[in-house]
């Protein structure tokens, strides 16, 4: 296996089709409602046809709900609600369709794929489908030592571009990201206090499941510890992830790396995935552009991250569960987007401009034809 360089990602992954996006705003301004009184649903519409590279937009009918499970050493010193080492049980409350993510899934018509990337659990507790791509049995403590060897780290990145991959190659049209985690708001509050230049207290927020004044100190305290570890090697996204993050957050990164390879759209979920979306755009600049943040959280990581790659959440509801539930609520918002941009009429007097410009160019081509066939005779 060759050694892996994200920065290679900045030439493999391009914009959505700038030129399609035009002809999409061309057919907006035609339509028989209004410009800009469909607000952001114009806009959504508009990425979703450069994504796609089609006028008029296709609806989105395979969309995915993928989760990257994993816990975190860190999450021994208490900053989580959570028990550390307990992330199985979100797992196992999904694929029983009791959590919150499972019961919008399932409203939605849409499957839920669960990744352990790195859960600190027996594989005998889950199924196969979901431990068997498992990097390691839980990730560093990163206060005082590194997540993941650079093996790890690598191999962690490799198993989210595969995932990314299959999905692509099985025909999802659209990924909801999102993590099962404990203790993963705290490191990625730290690798988006690493690579936005902040200190600990200005990202680090009460977790999905709120923690109380003492827990959120013991939080900073950790982040600015972690936050130590982290400077010497923010020249290396493969070193950060390995030295601060986990291999839930490096596989999700590769994940998002390669779905902008691929051309995959992906709604990004709260501070866990926009961490990642944060590495990933450290690598390839270009690859925000396919991505949307579907909801804002409340934490102040995840706000900084997509501040700086210039993201604006869809729907802001107070949701702070996490494990994709935000995001999963902002696909019905691209559906409809979608769906009005195809489907509504055009407007009967563009529609007949449109014609009198085909009368025209075809007469054109008439004339021209006939010069060129006396030319010859």
């Amino acid at each position: 296996m060759s050694a892996l360089n994200l920065d290679d990602f900045s030439d493999l992954i391009e914009r959505p089709d700038s030129g399609v996006r035009r002809d999409a705003e061309d057919r907006r301004e035609r339509l028989a409602v209004a410009p800009g009184t469909l607000g952001r649903l114009d806009e959504l519409g508009e990425w979703l046809a450069a994504a796609q590279g089609a006028v008029p937009v296709r609806p989105v009918e395979r969309a995915k709900v993928v989760l990257f499970a994993g816990d975190h050493g860190v999450a021994s010193l208490d900053v989580s609600a959570r028990e550390a080492g307990s992330a199985y049980r979100l797992v196992r409350a999904a694929l029983d369709g009791e959590s919150p993510v499972a019961v919008l899934a399932r409203r939605l018509g849409v499957p839920v794929r669960i990744v352990d990337a790195g859960l600190d659990c027996d594989p005998a507790l889950l199924p196969d489908e979901v431990v068997r791509h498992r990097v390691r049995r839980g990730s560093g403590r990163i206060d005082v030592e590194d997540a993941l060897t650079p093996e790890e780290a690598e191999a962690a990145v490799r198993l989210g571009m595969a995932i990314a991959d299959e999905e692509a190659d099985s025909g999802t049209d659209l990924v909801v990201l999102g993590d099962l985690s404990v203790g993963g708001t705290t490191v990625a509050a730290t690798l988006v206090a690493a690579l936005c230049g902040t200190d600990a207290s200005v990202v680090t927020g009460r977790g999905g499941a709120h923690i109380d004044d003492l827990a959120w100190m013991r939080k900073c305290a950790a982040v600015r510890d972690s936050l130590r570890r982290a400077r010497p090697v923010l020249g290396d996204q493969l070193e950060l992830l390995a030295a601060v993050g986990g291999a839930d957050l490096a596989a999700a990164t590769g994940f998002l790396l390669q779905c902008a390879v691929r051309r995959t759209p992906v709604i990004l979920d709260g501070v866990v995935s926009a961490a990642c979306a944060l590495v990933a755009q450290r690598a390839a600049f270009r690859a925000p552009d396919w991505w949307l943040a579907g909801h804002a959280s409340g934490e102040p990581a995840q706000a900084k991250a997509l501040d700086r790659m210039a993201l604006n959440p869809l729907i802001d509801q107070g949701v702070t569960v996490g494990e994709g539930t935000g995001a999963l609520l902002a696909l019905p918002l691209v559906q409809a987007a979608a769906a009005l941009a195809a489907e509504l009429p055009v407007r009967e007097e563009a529609a007949e401009d449109a014609e009198d410009i085909k009368d025209v160019a075809a007469e054109a081509g008439g004339a021209d034809g006939a010069g060129s066939a006396d030319a010859m005779g």
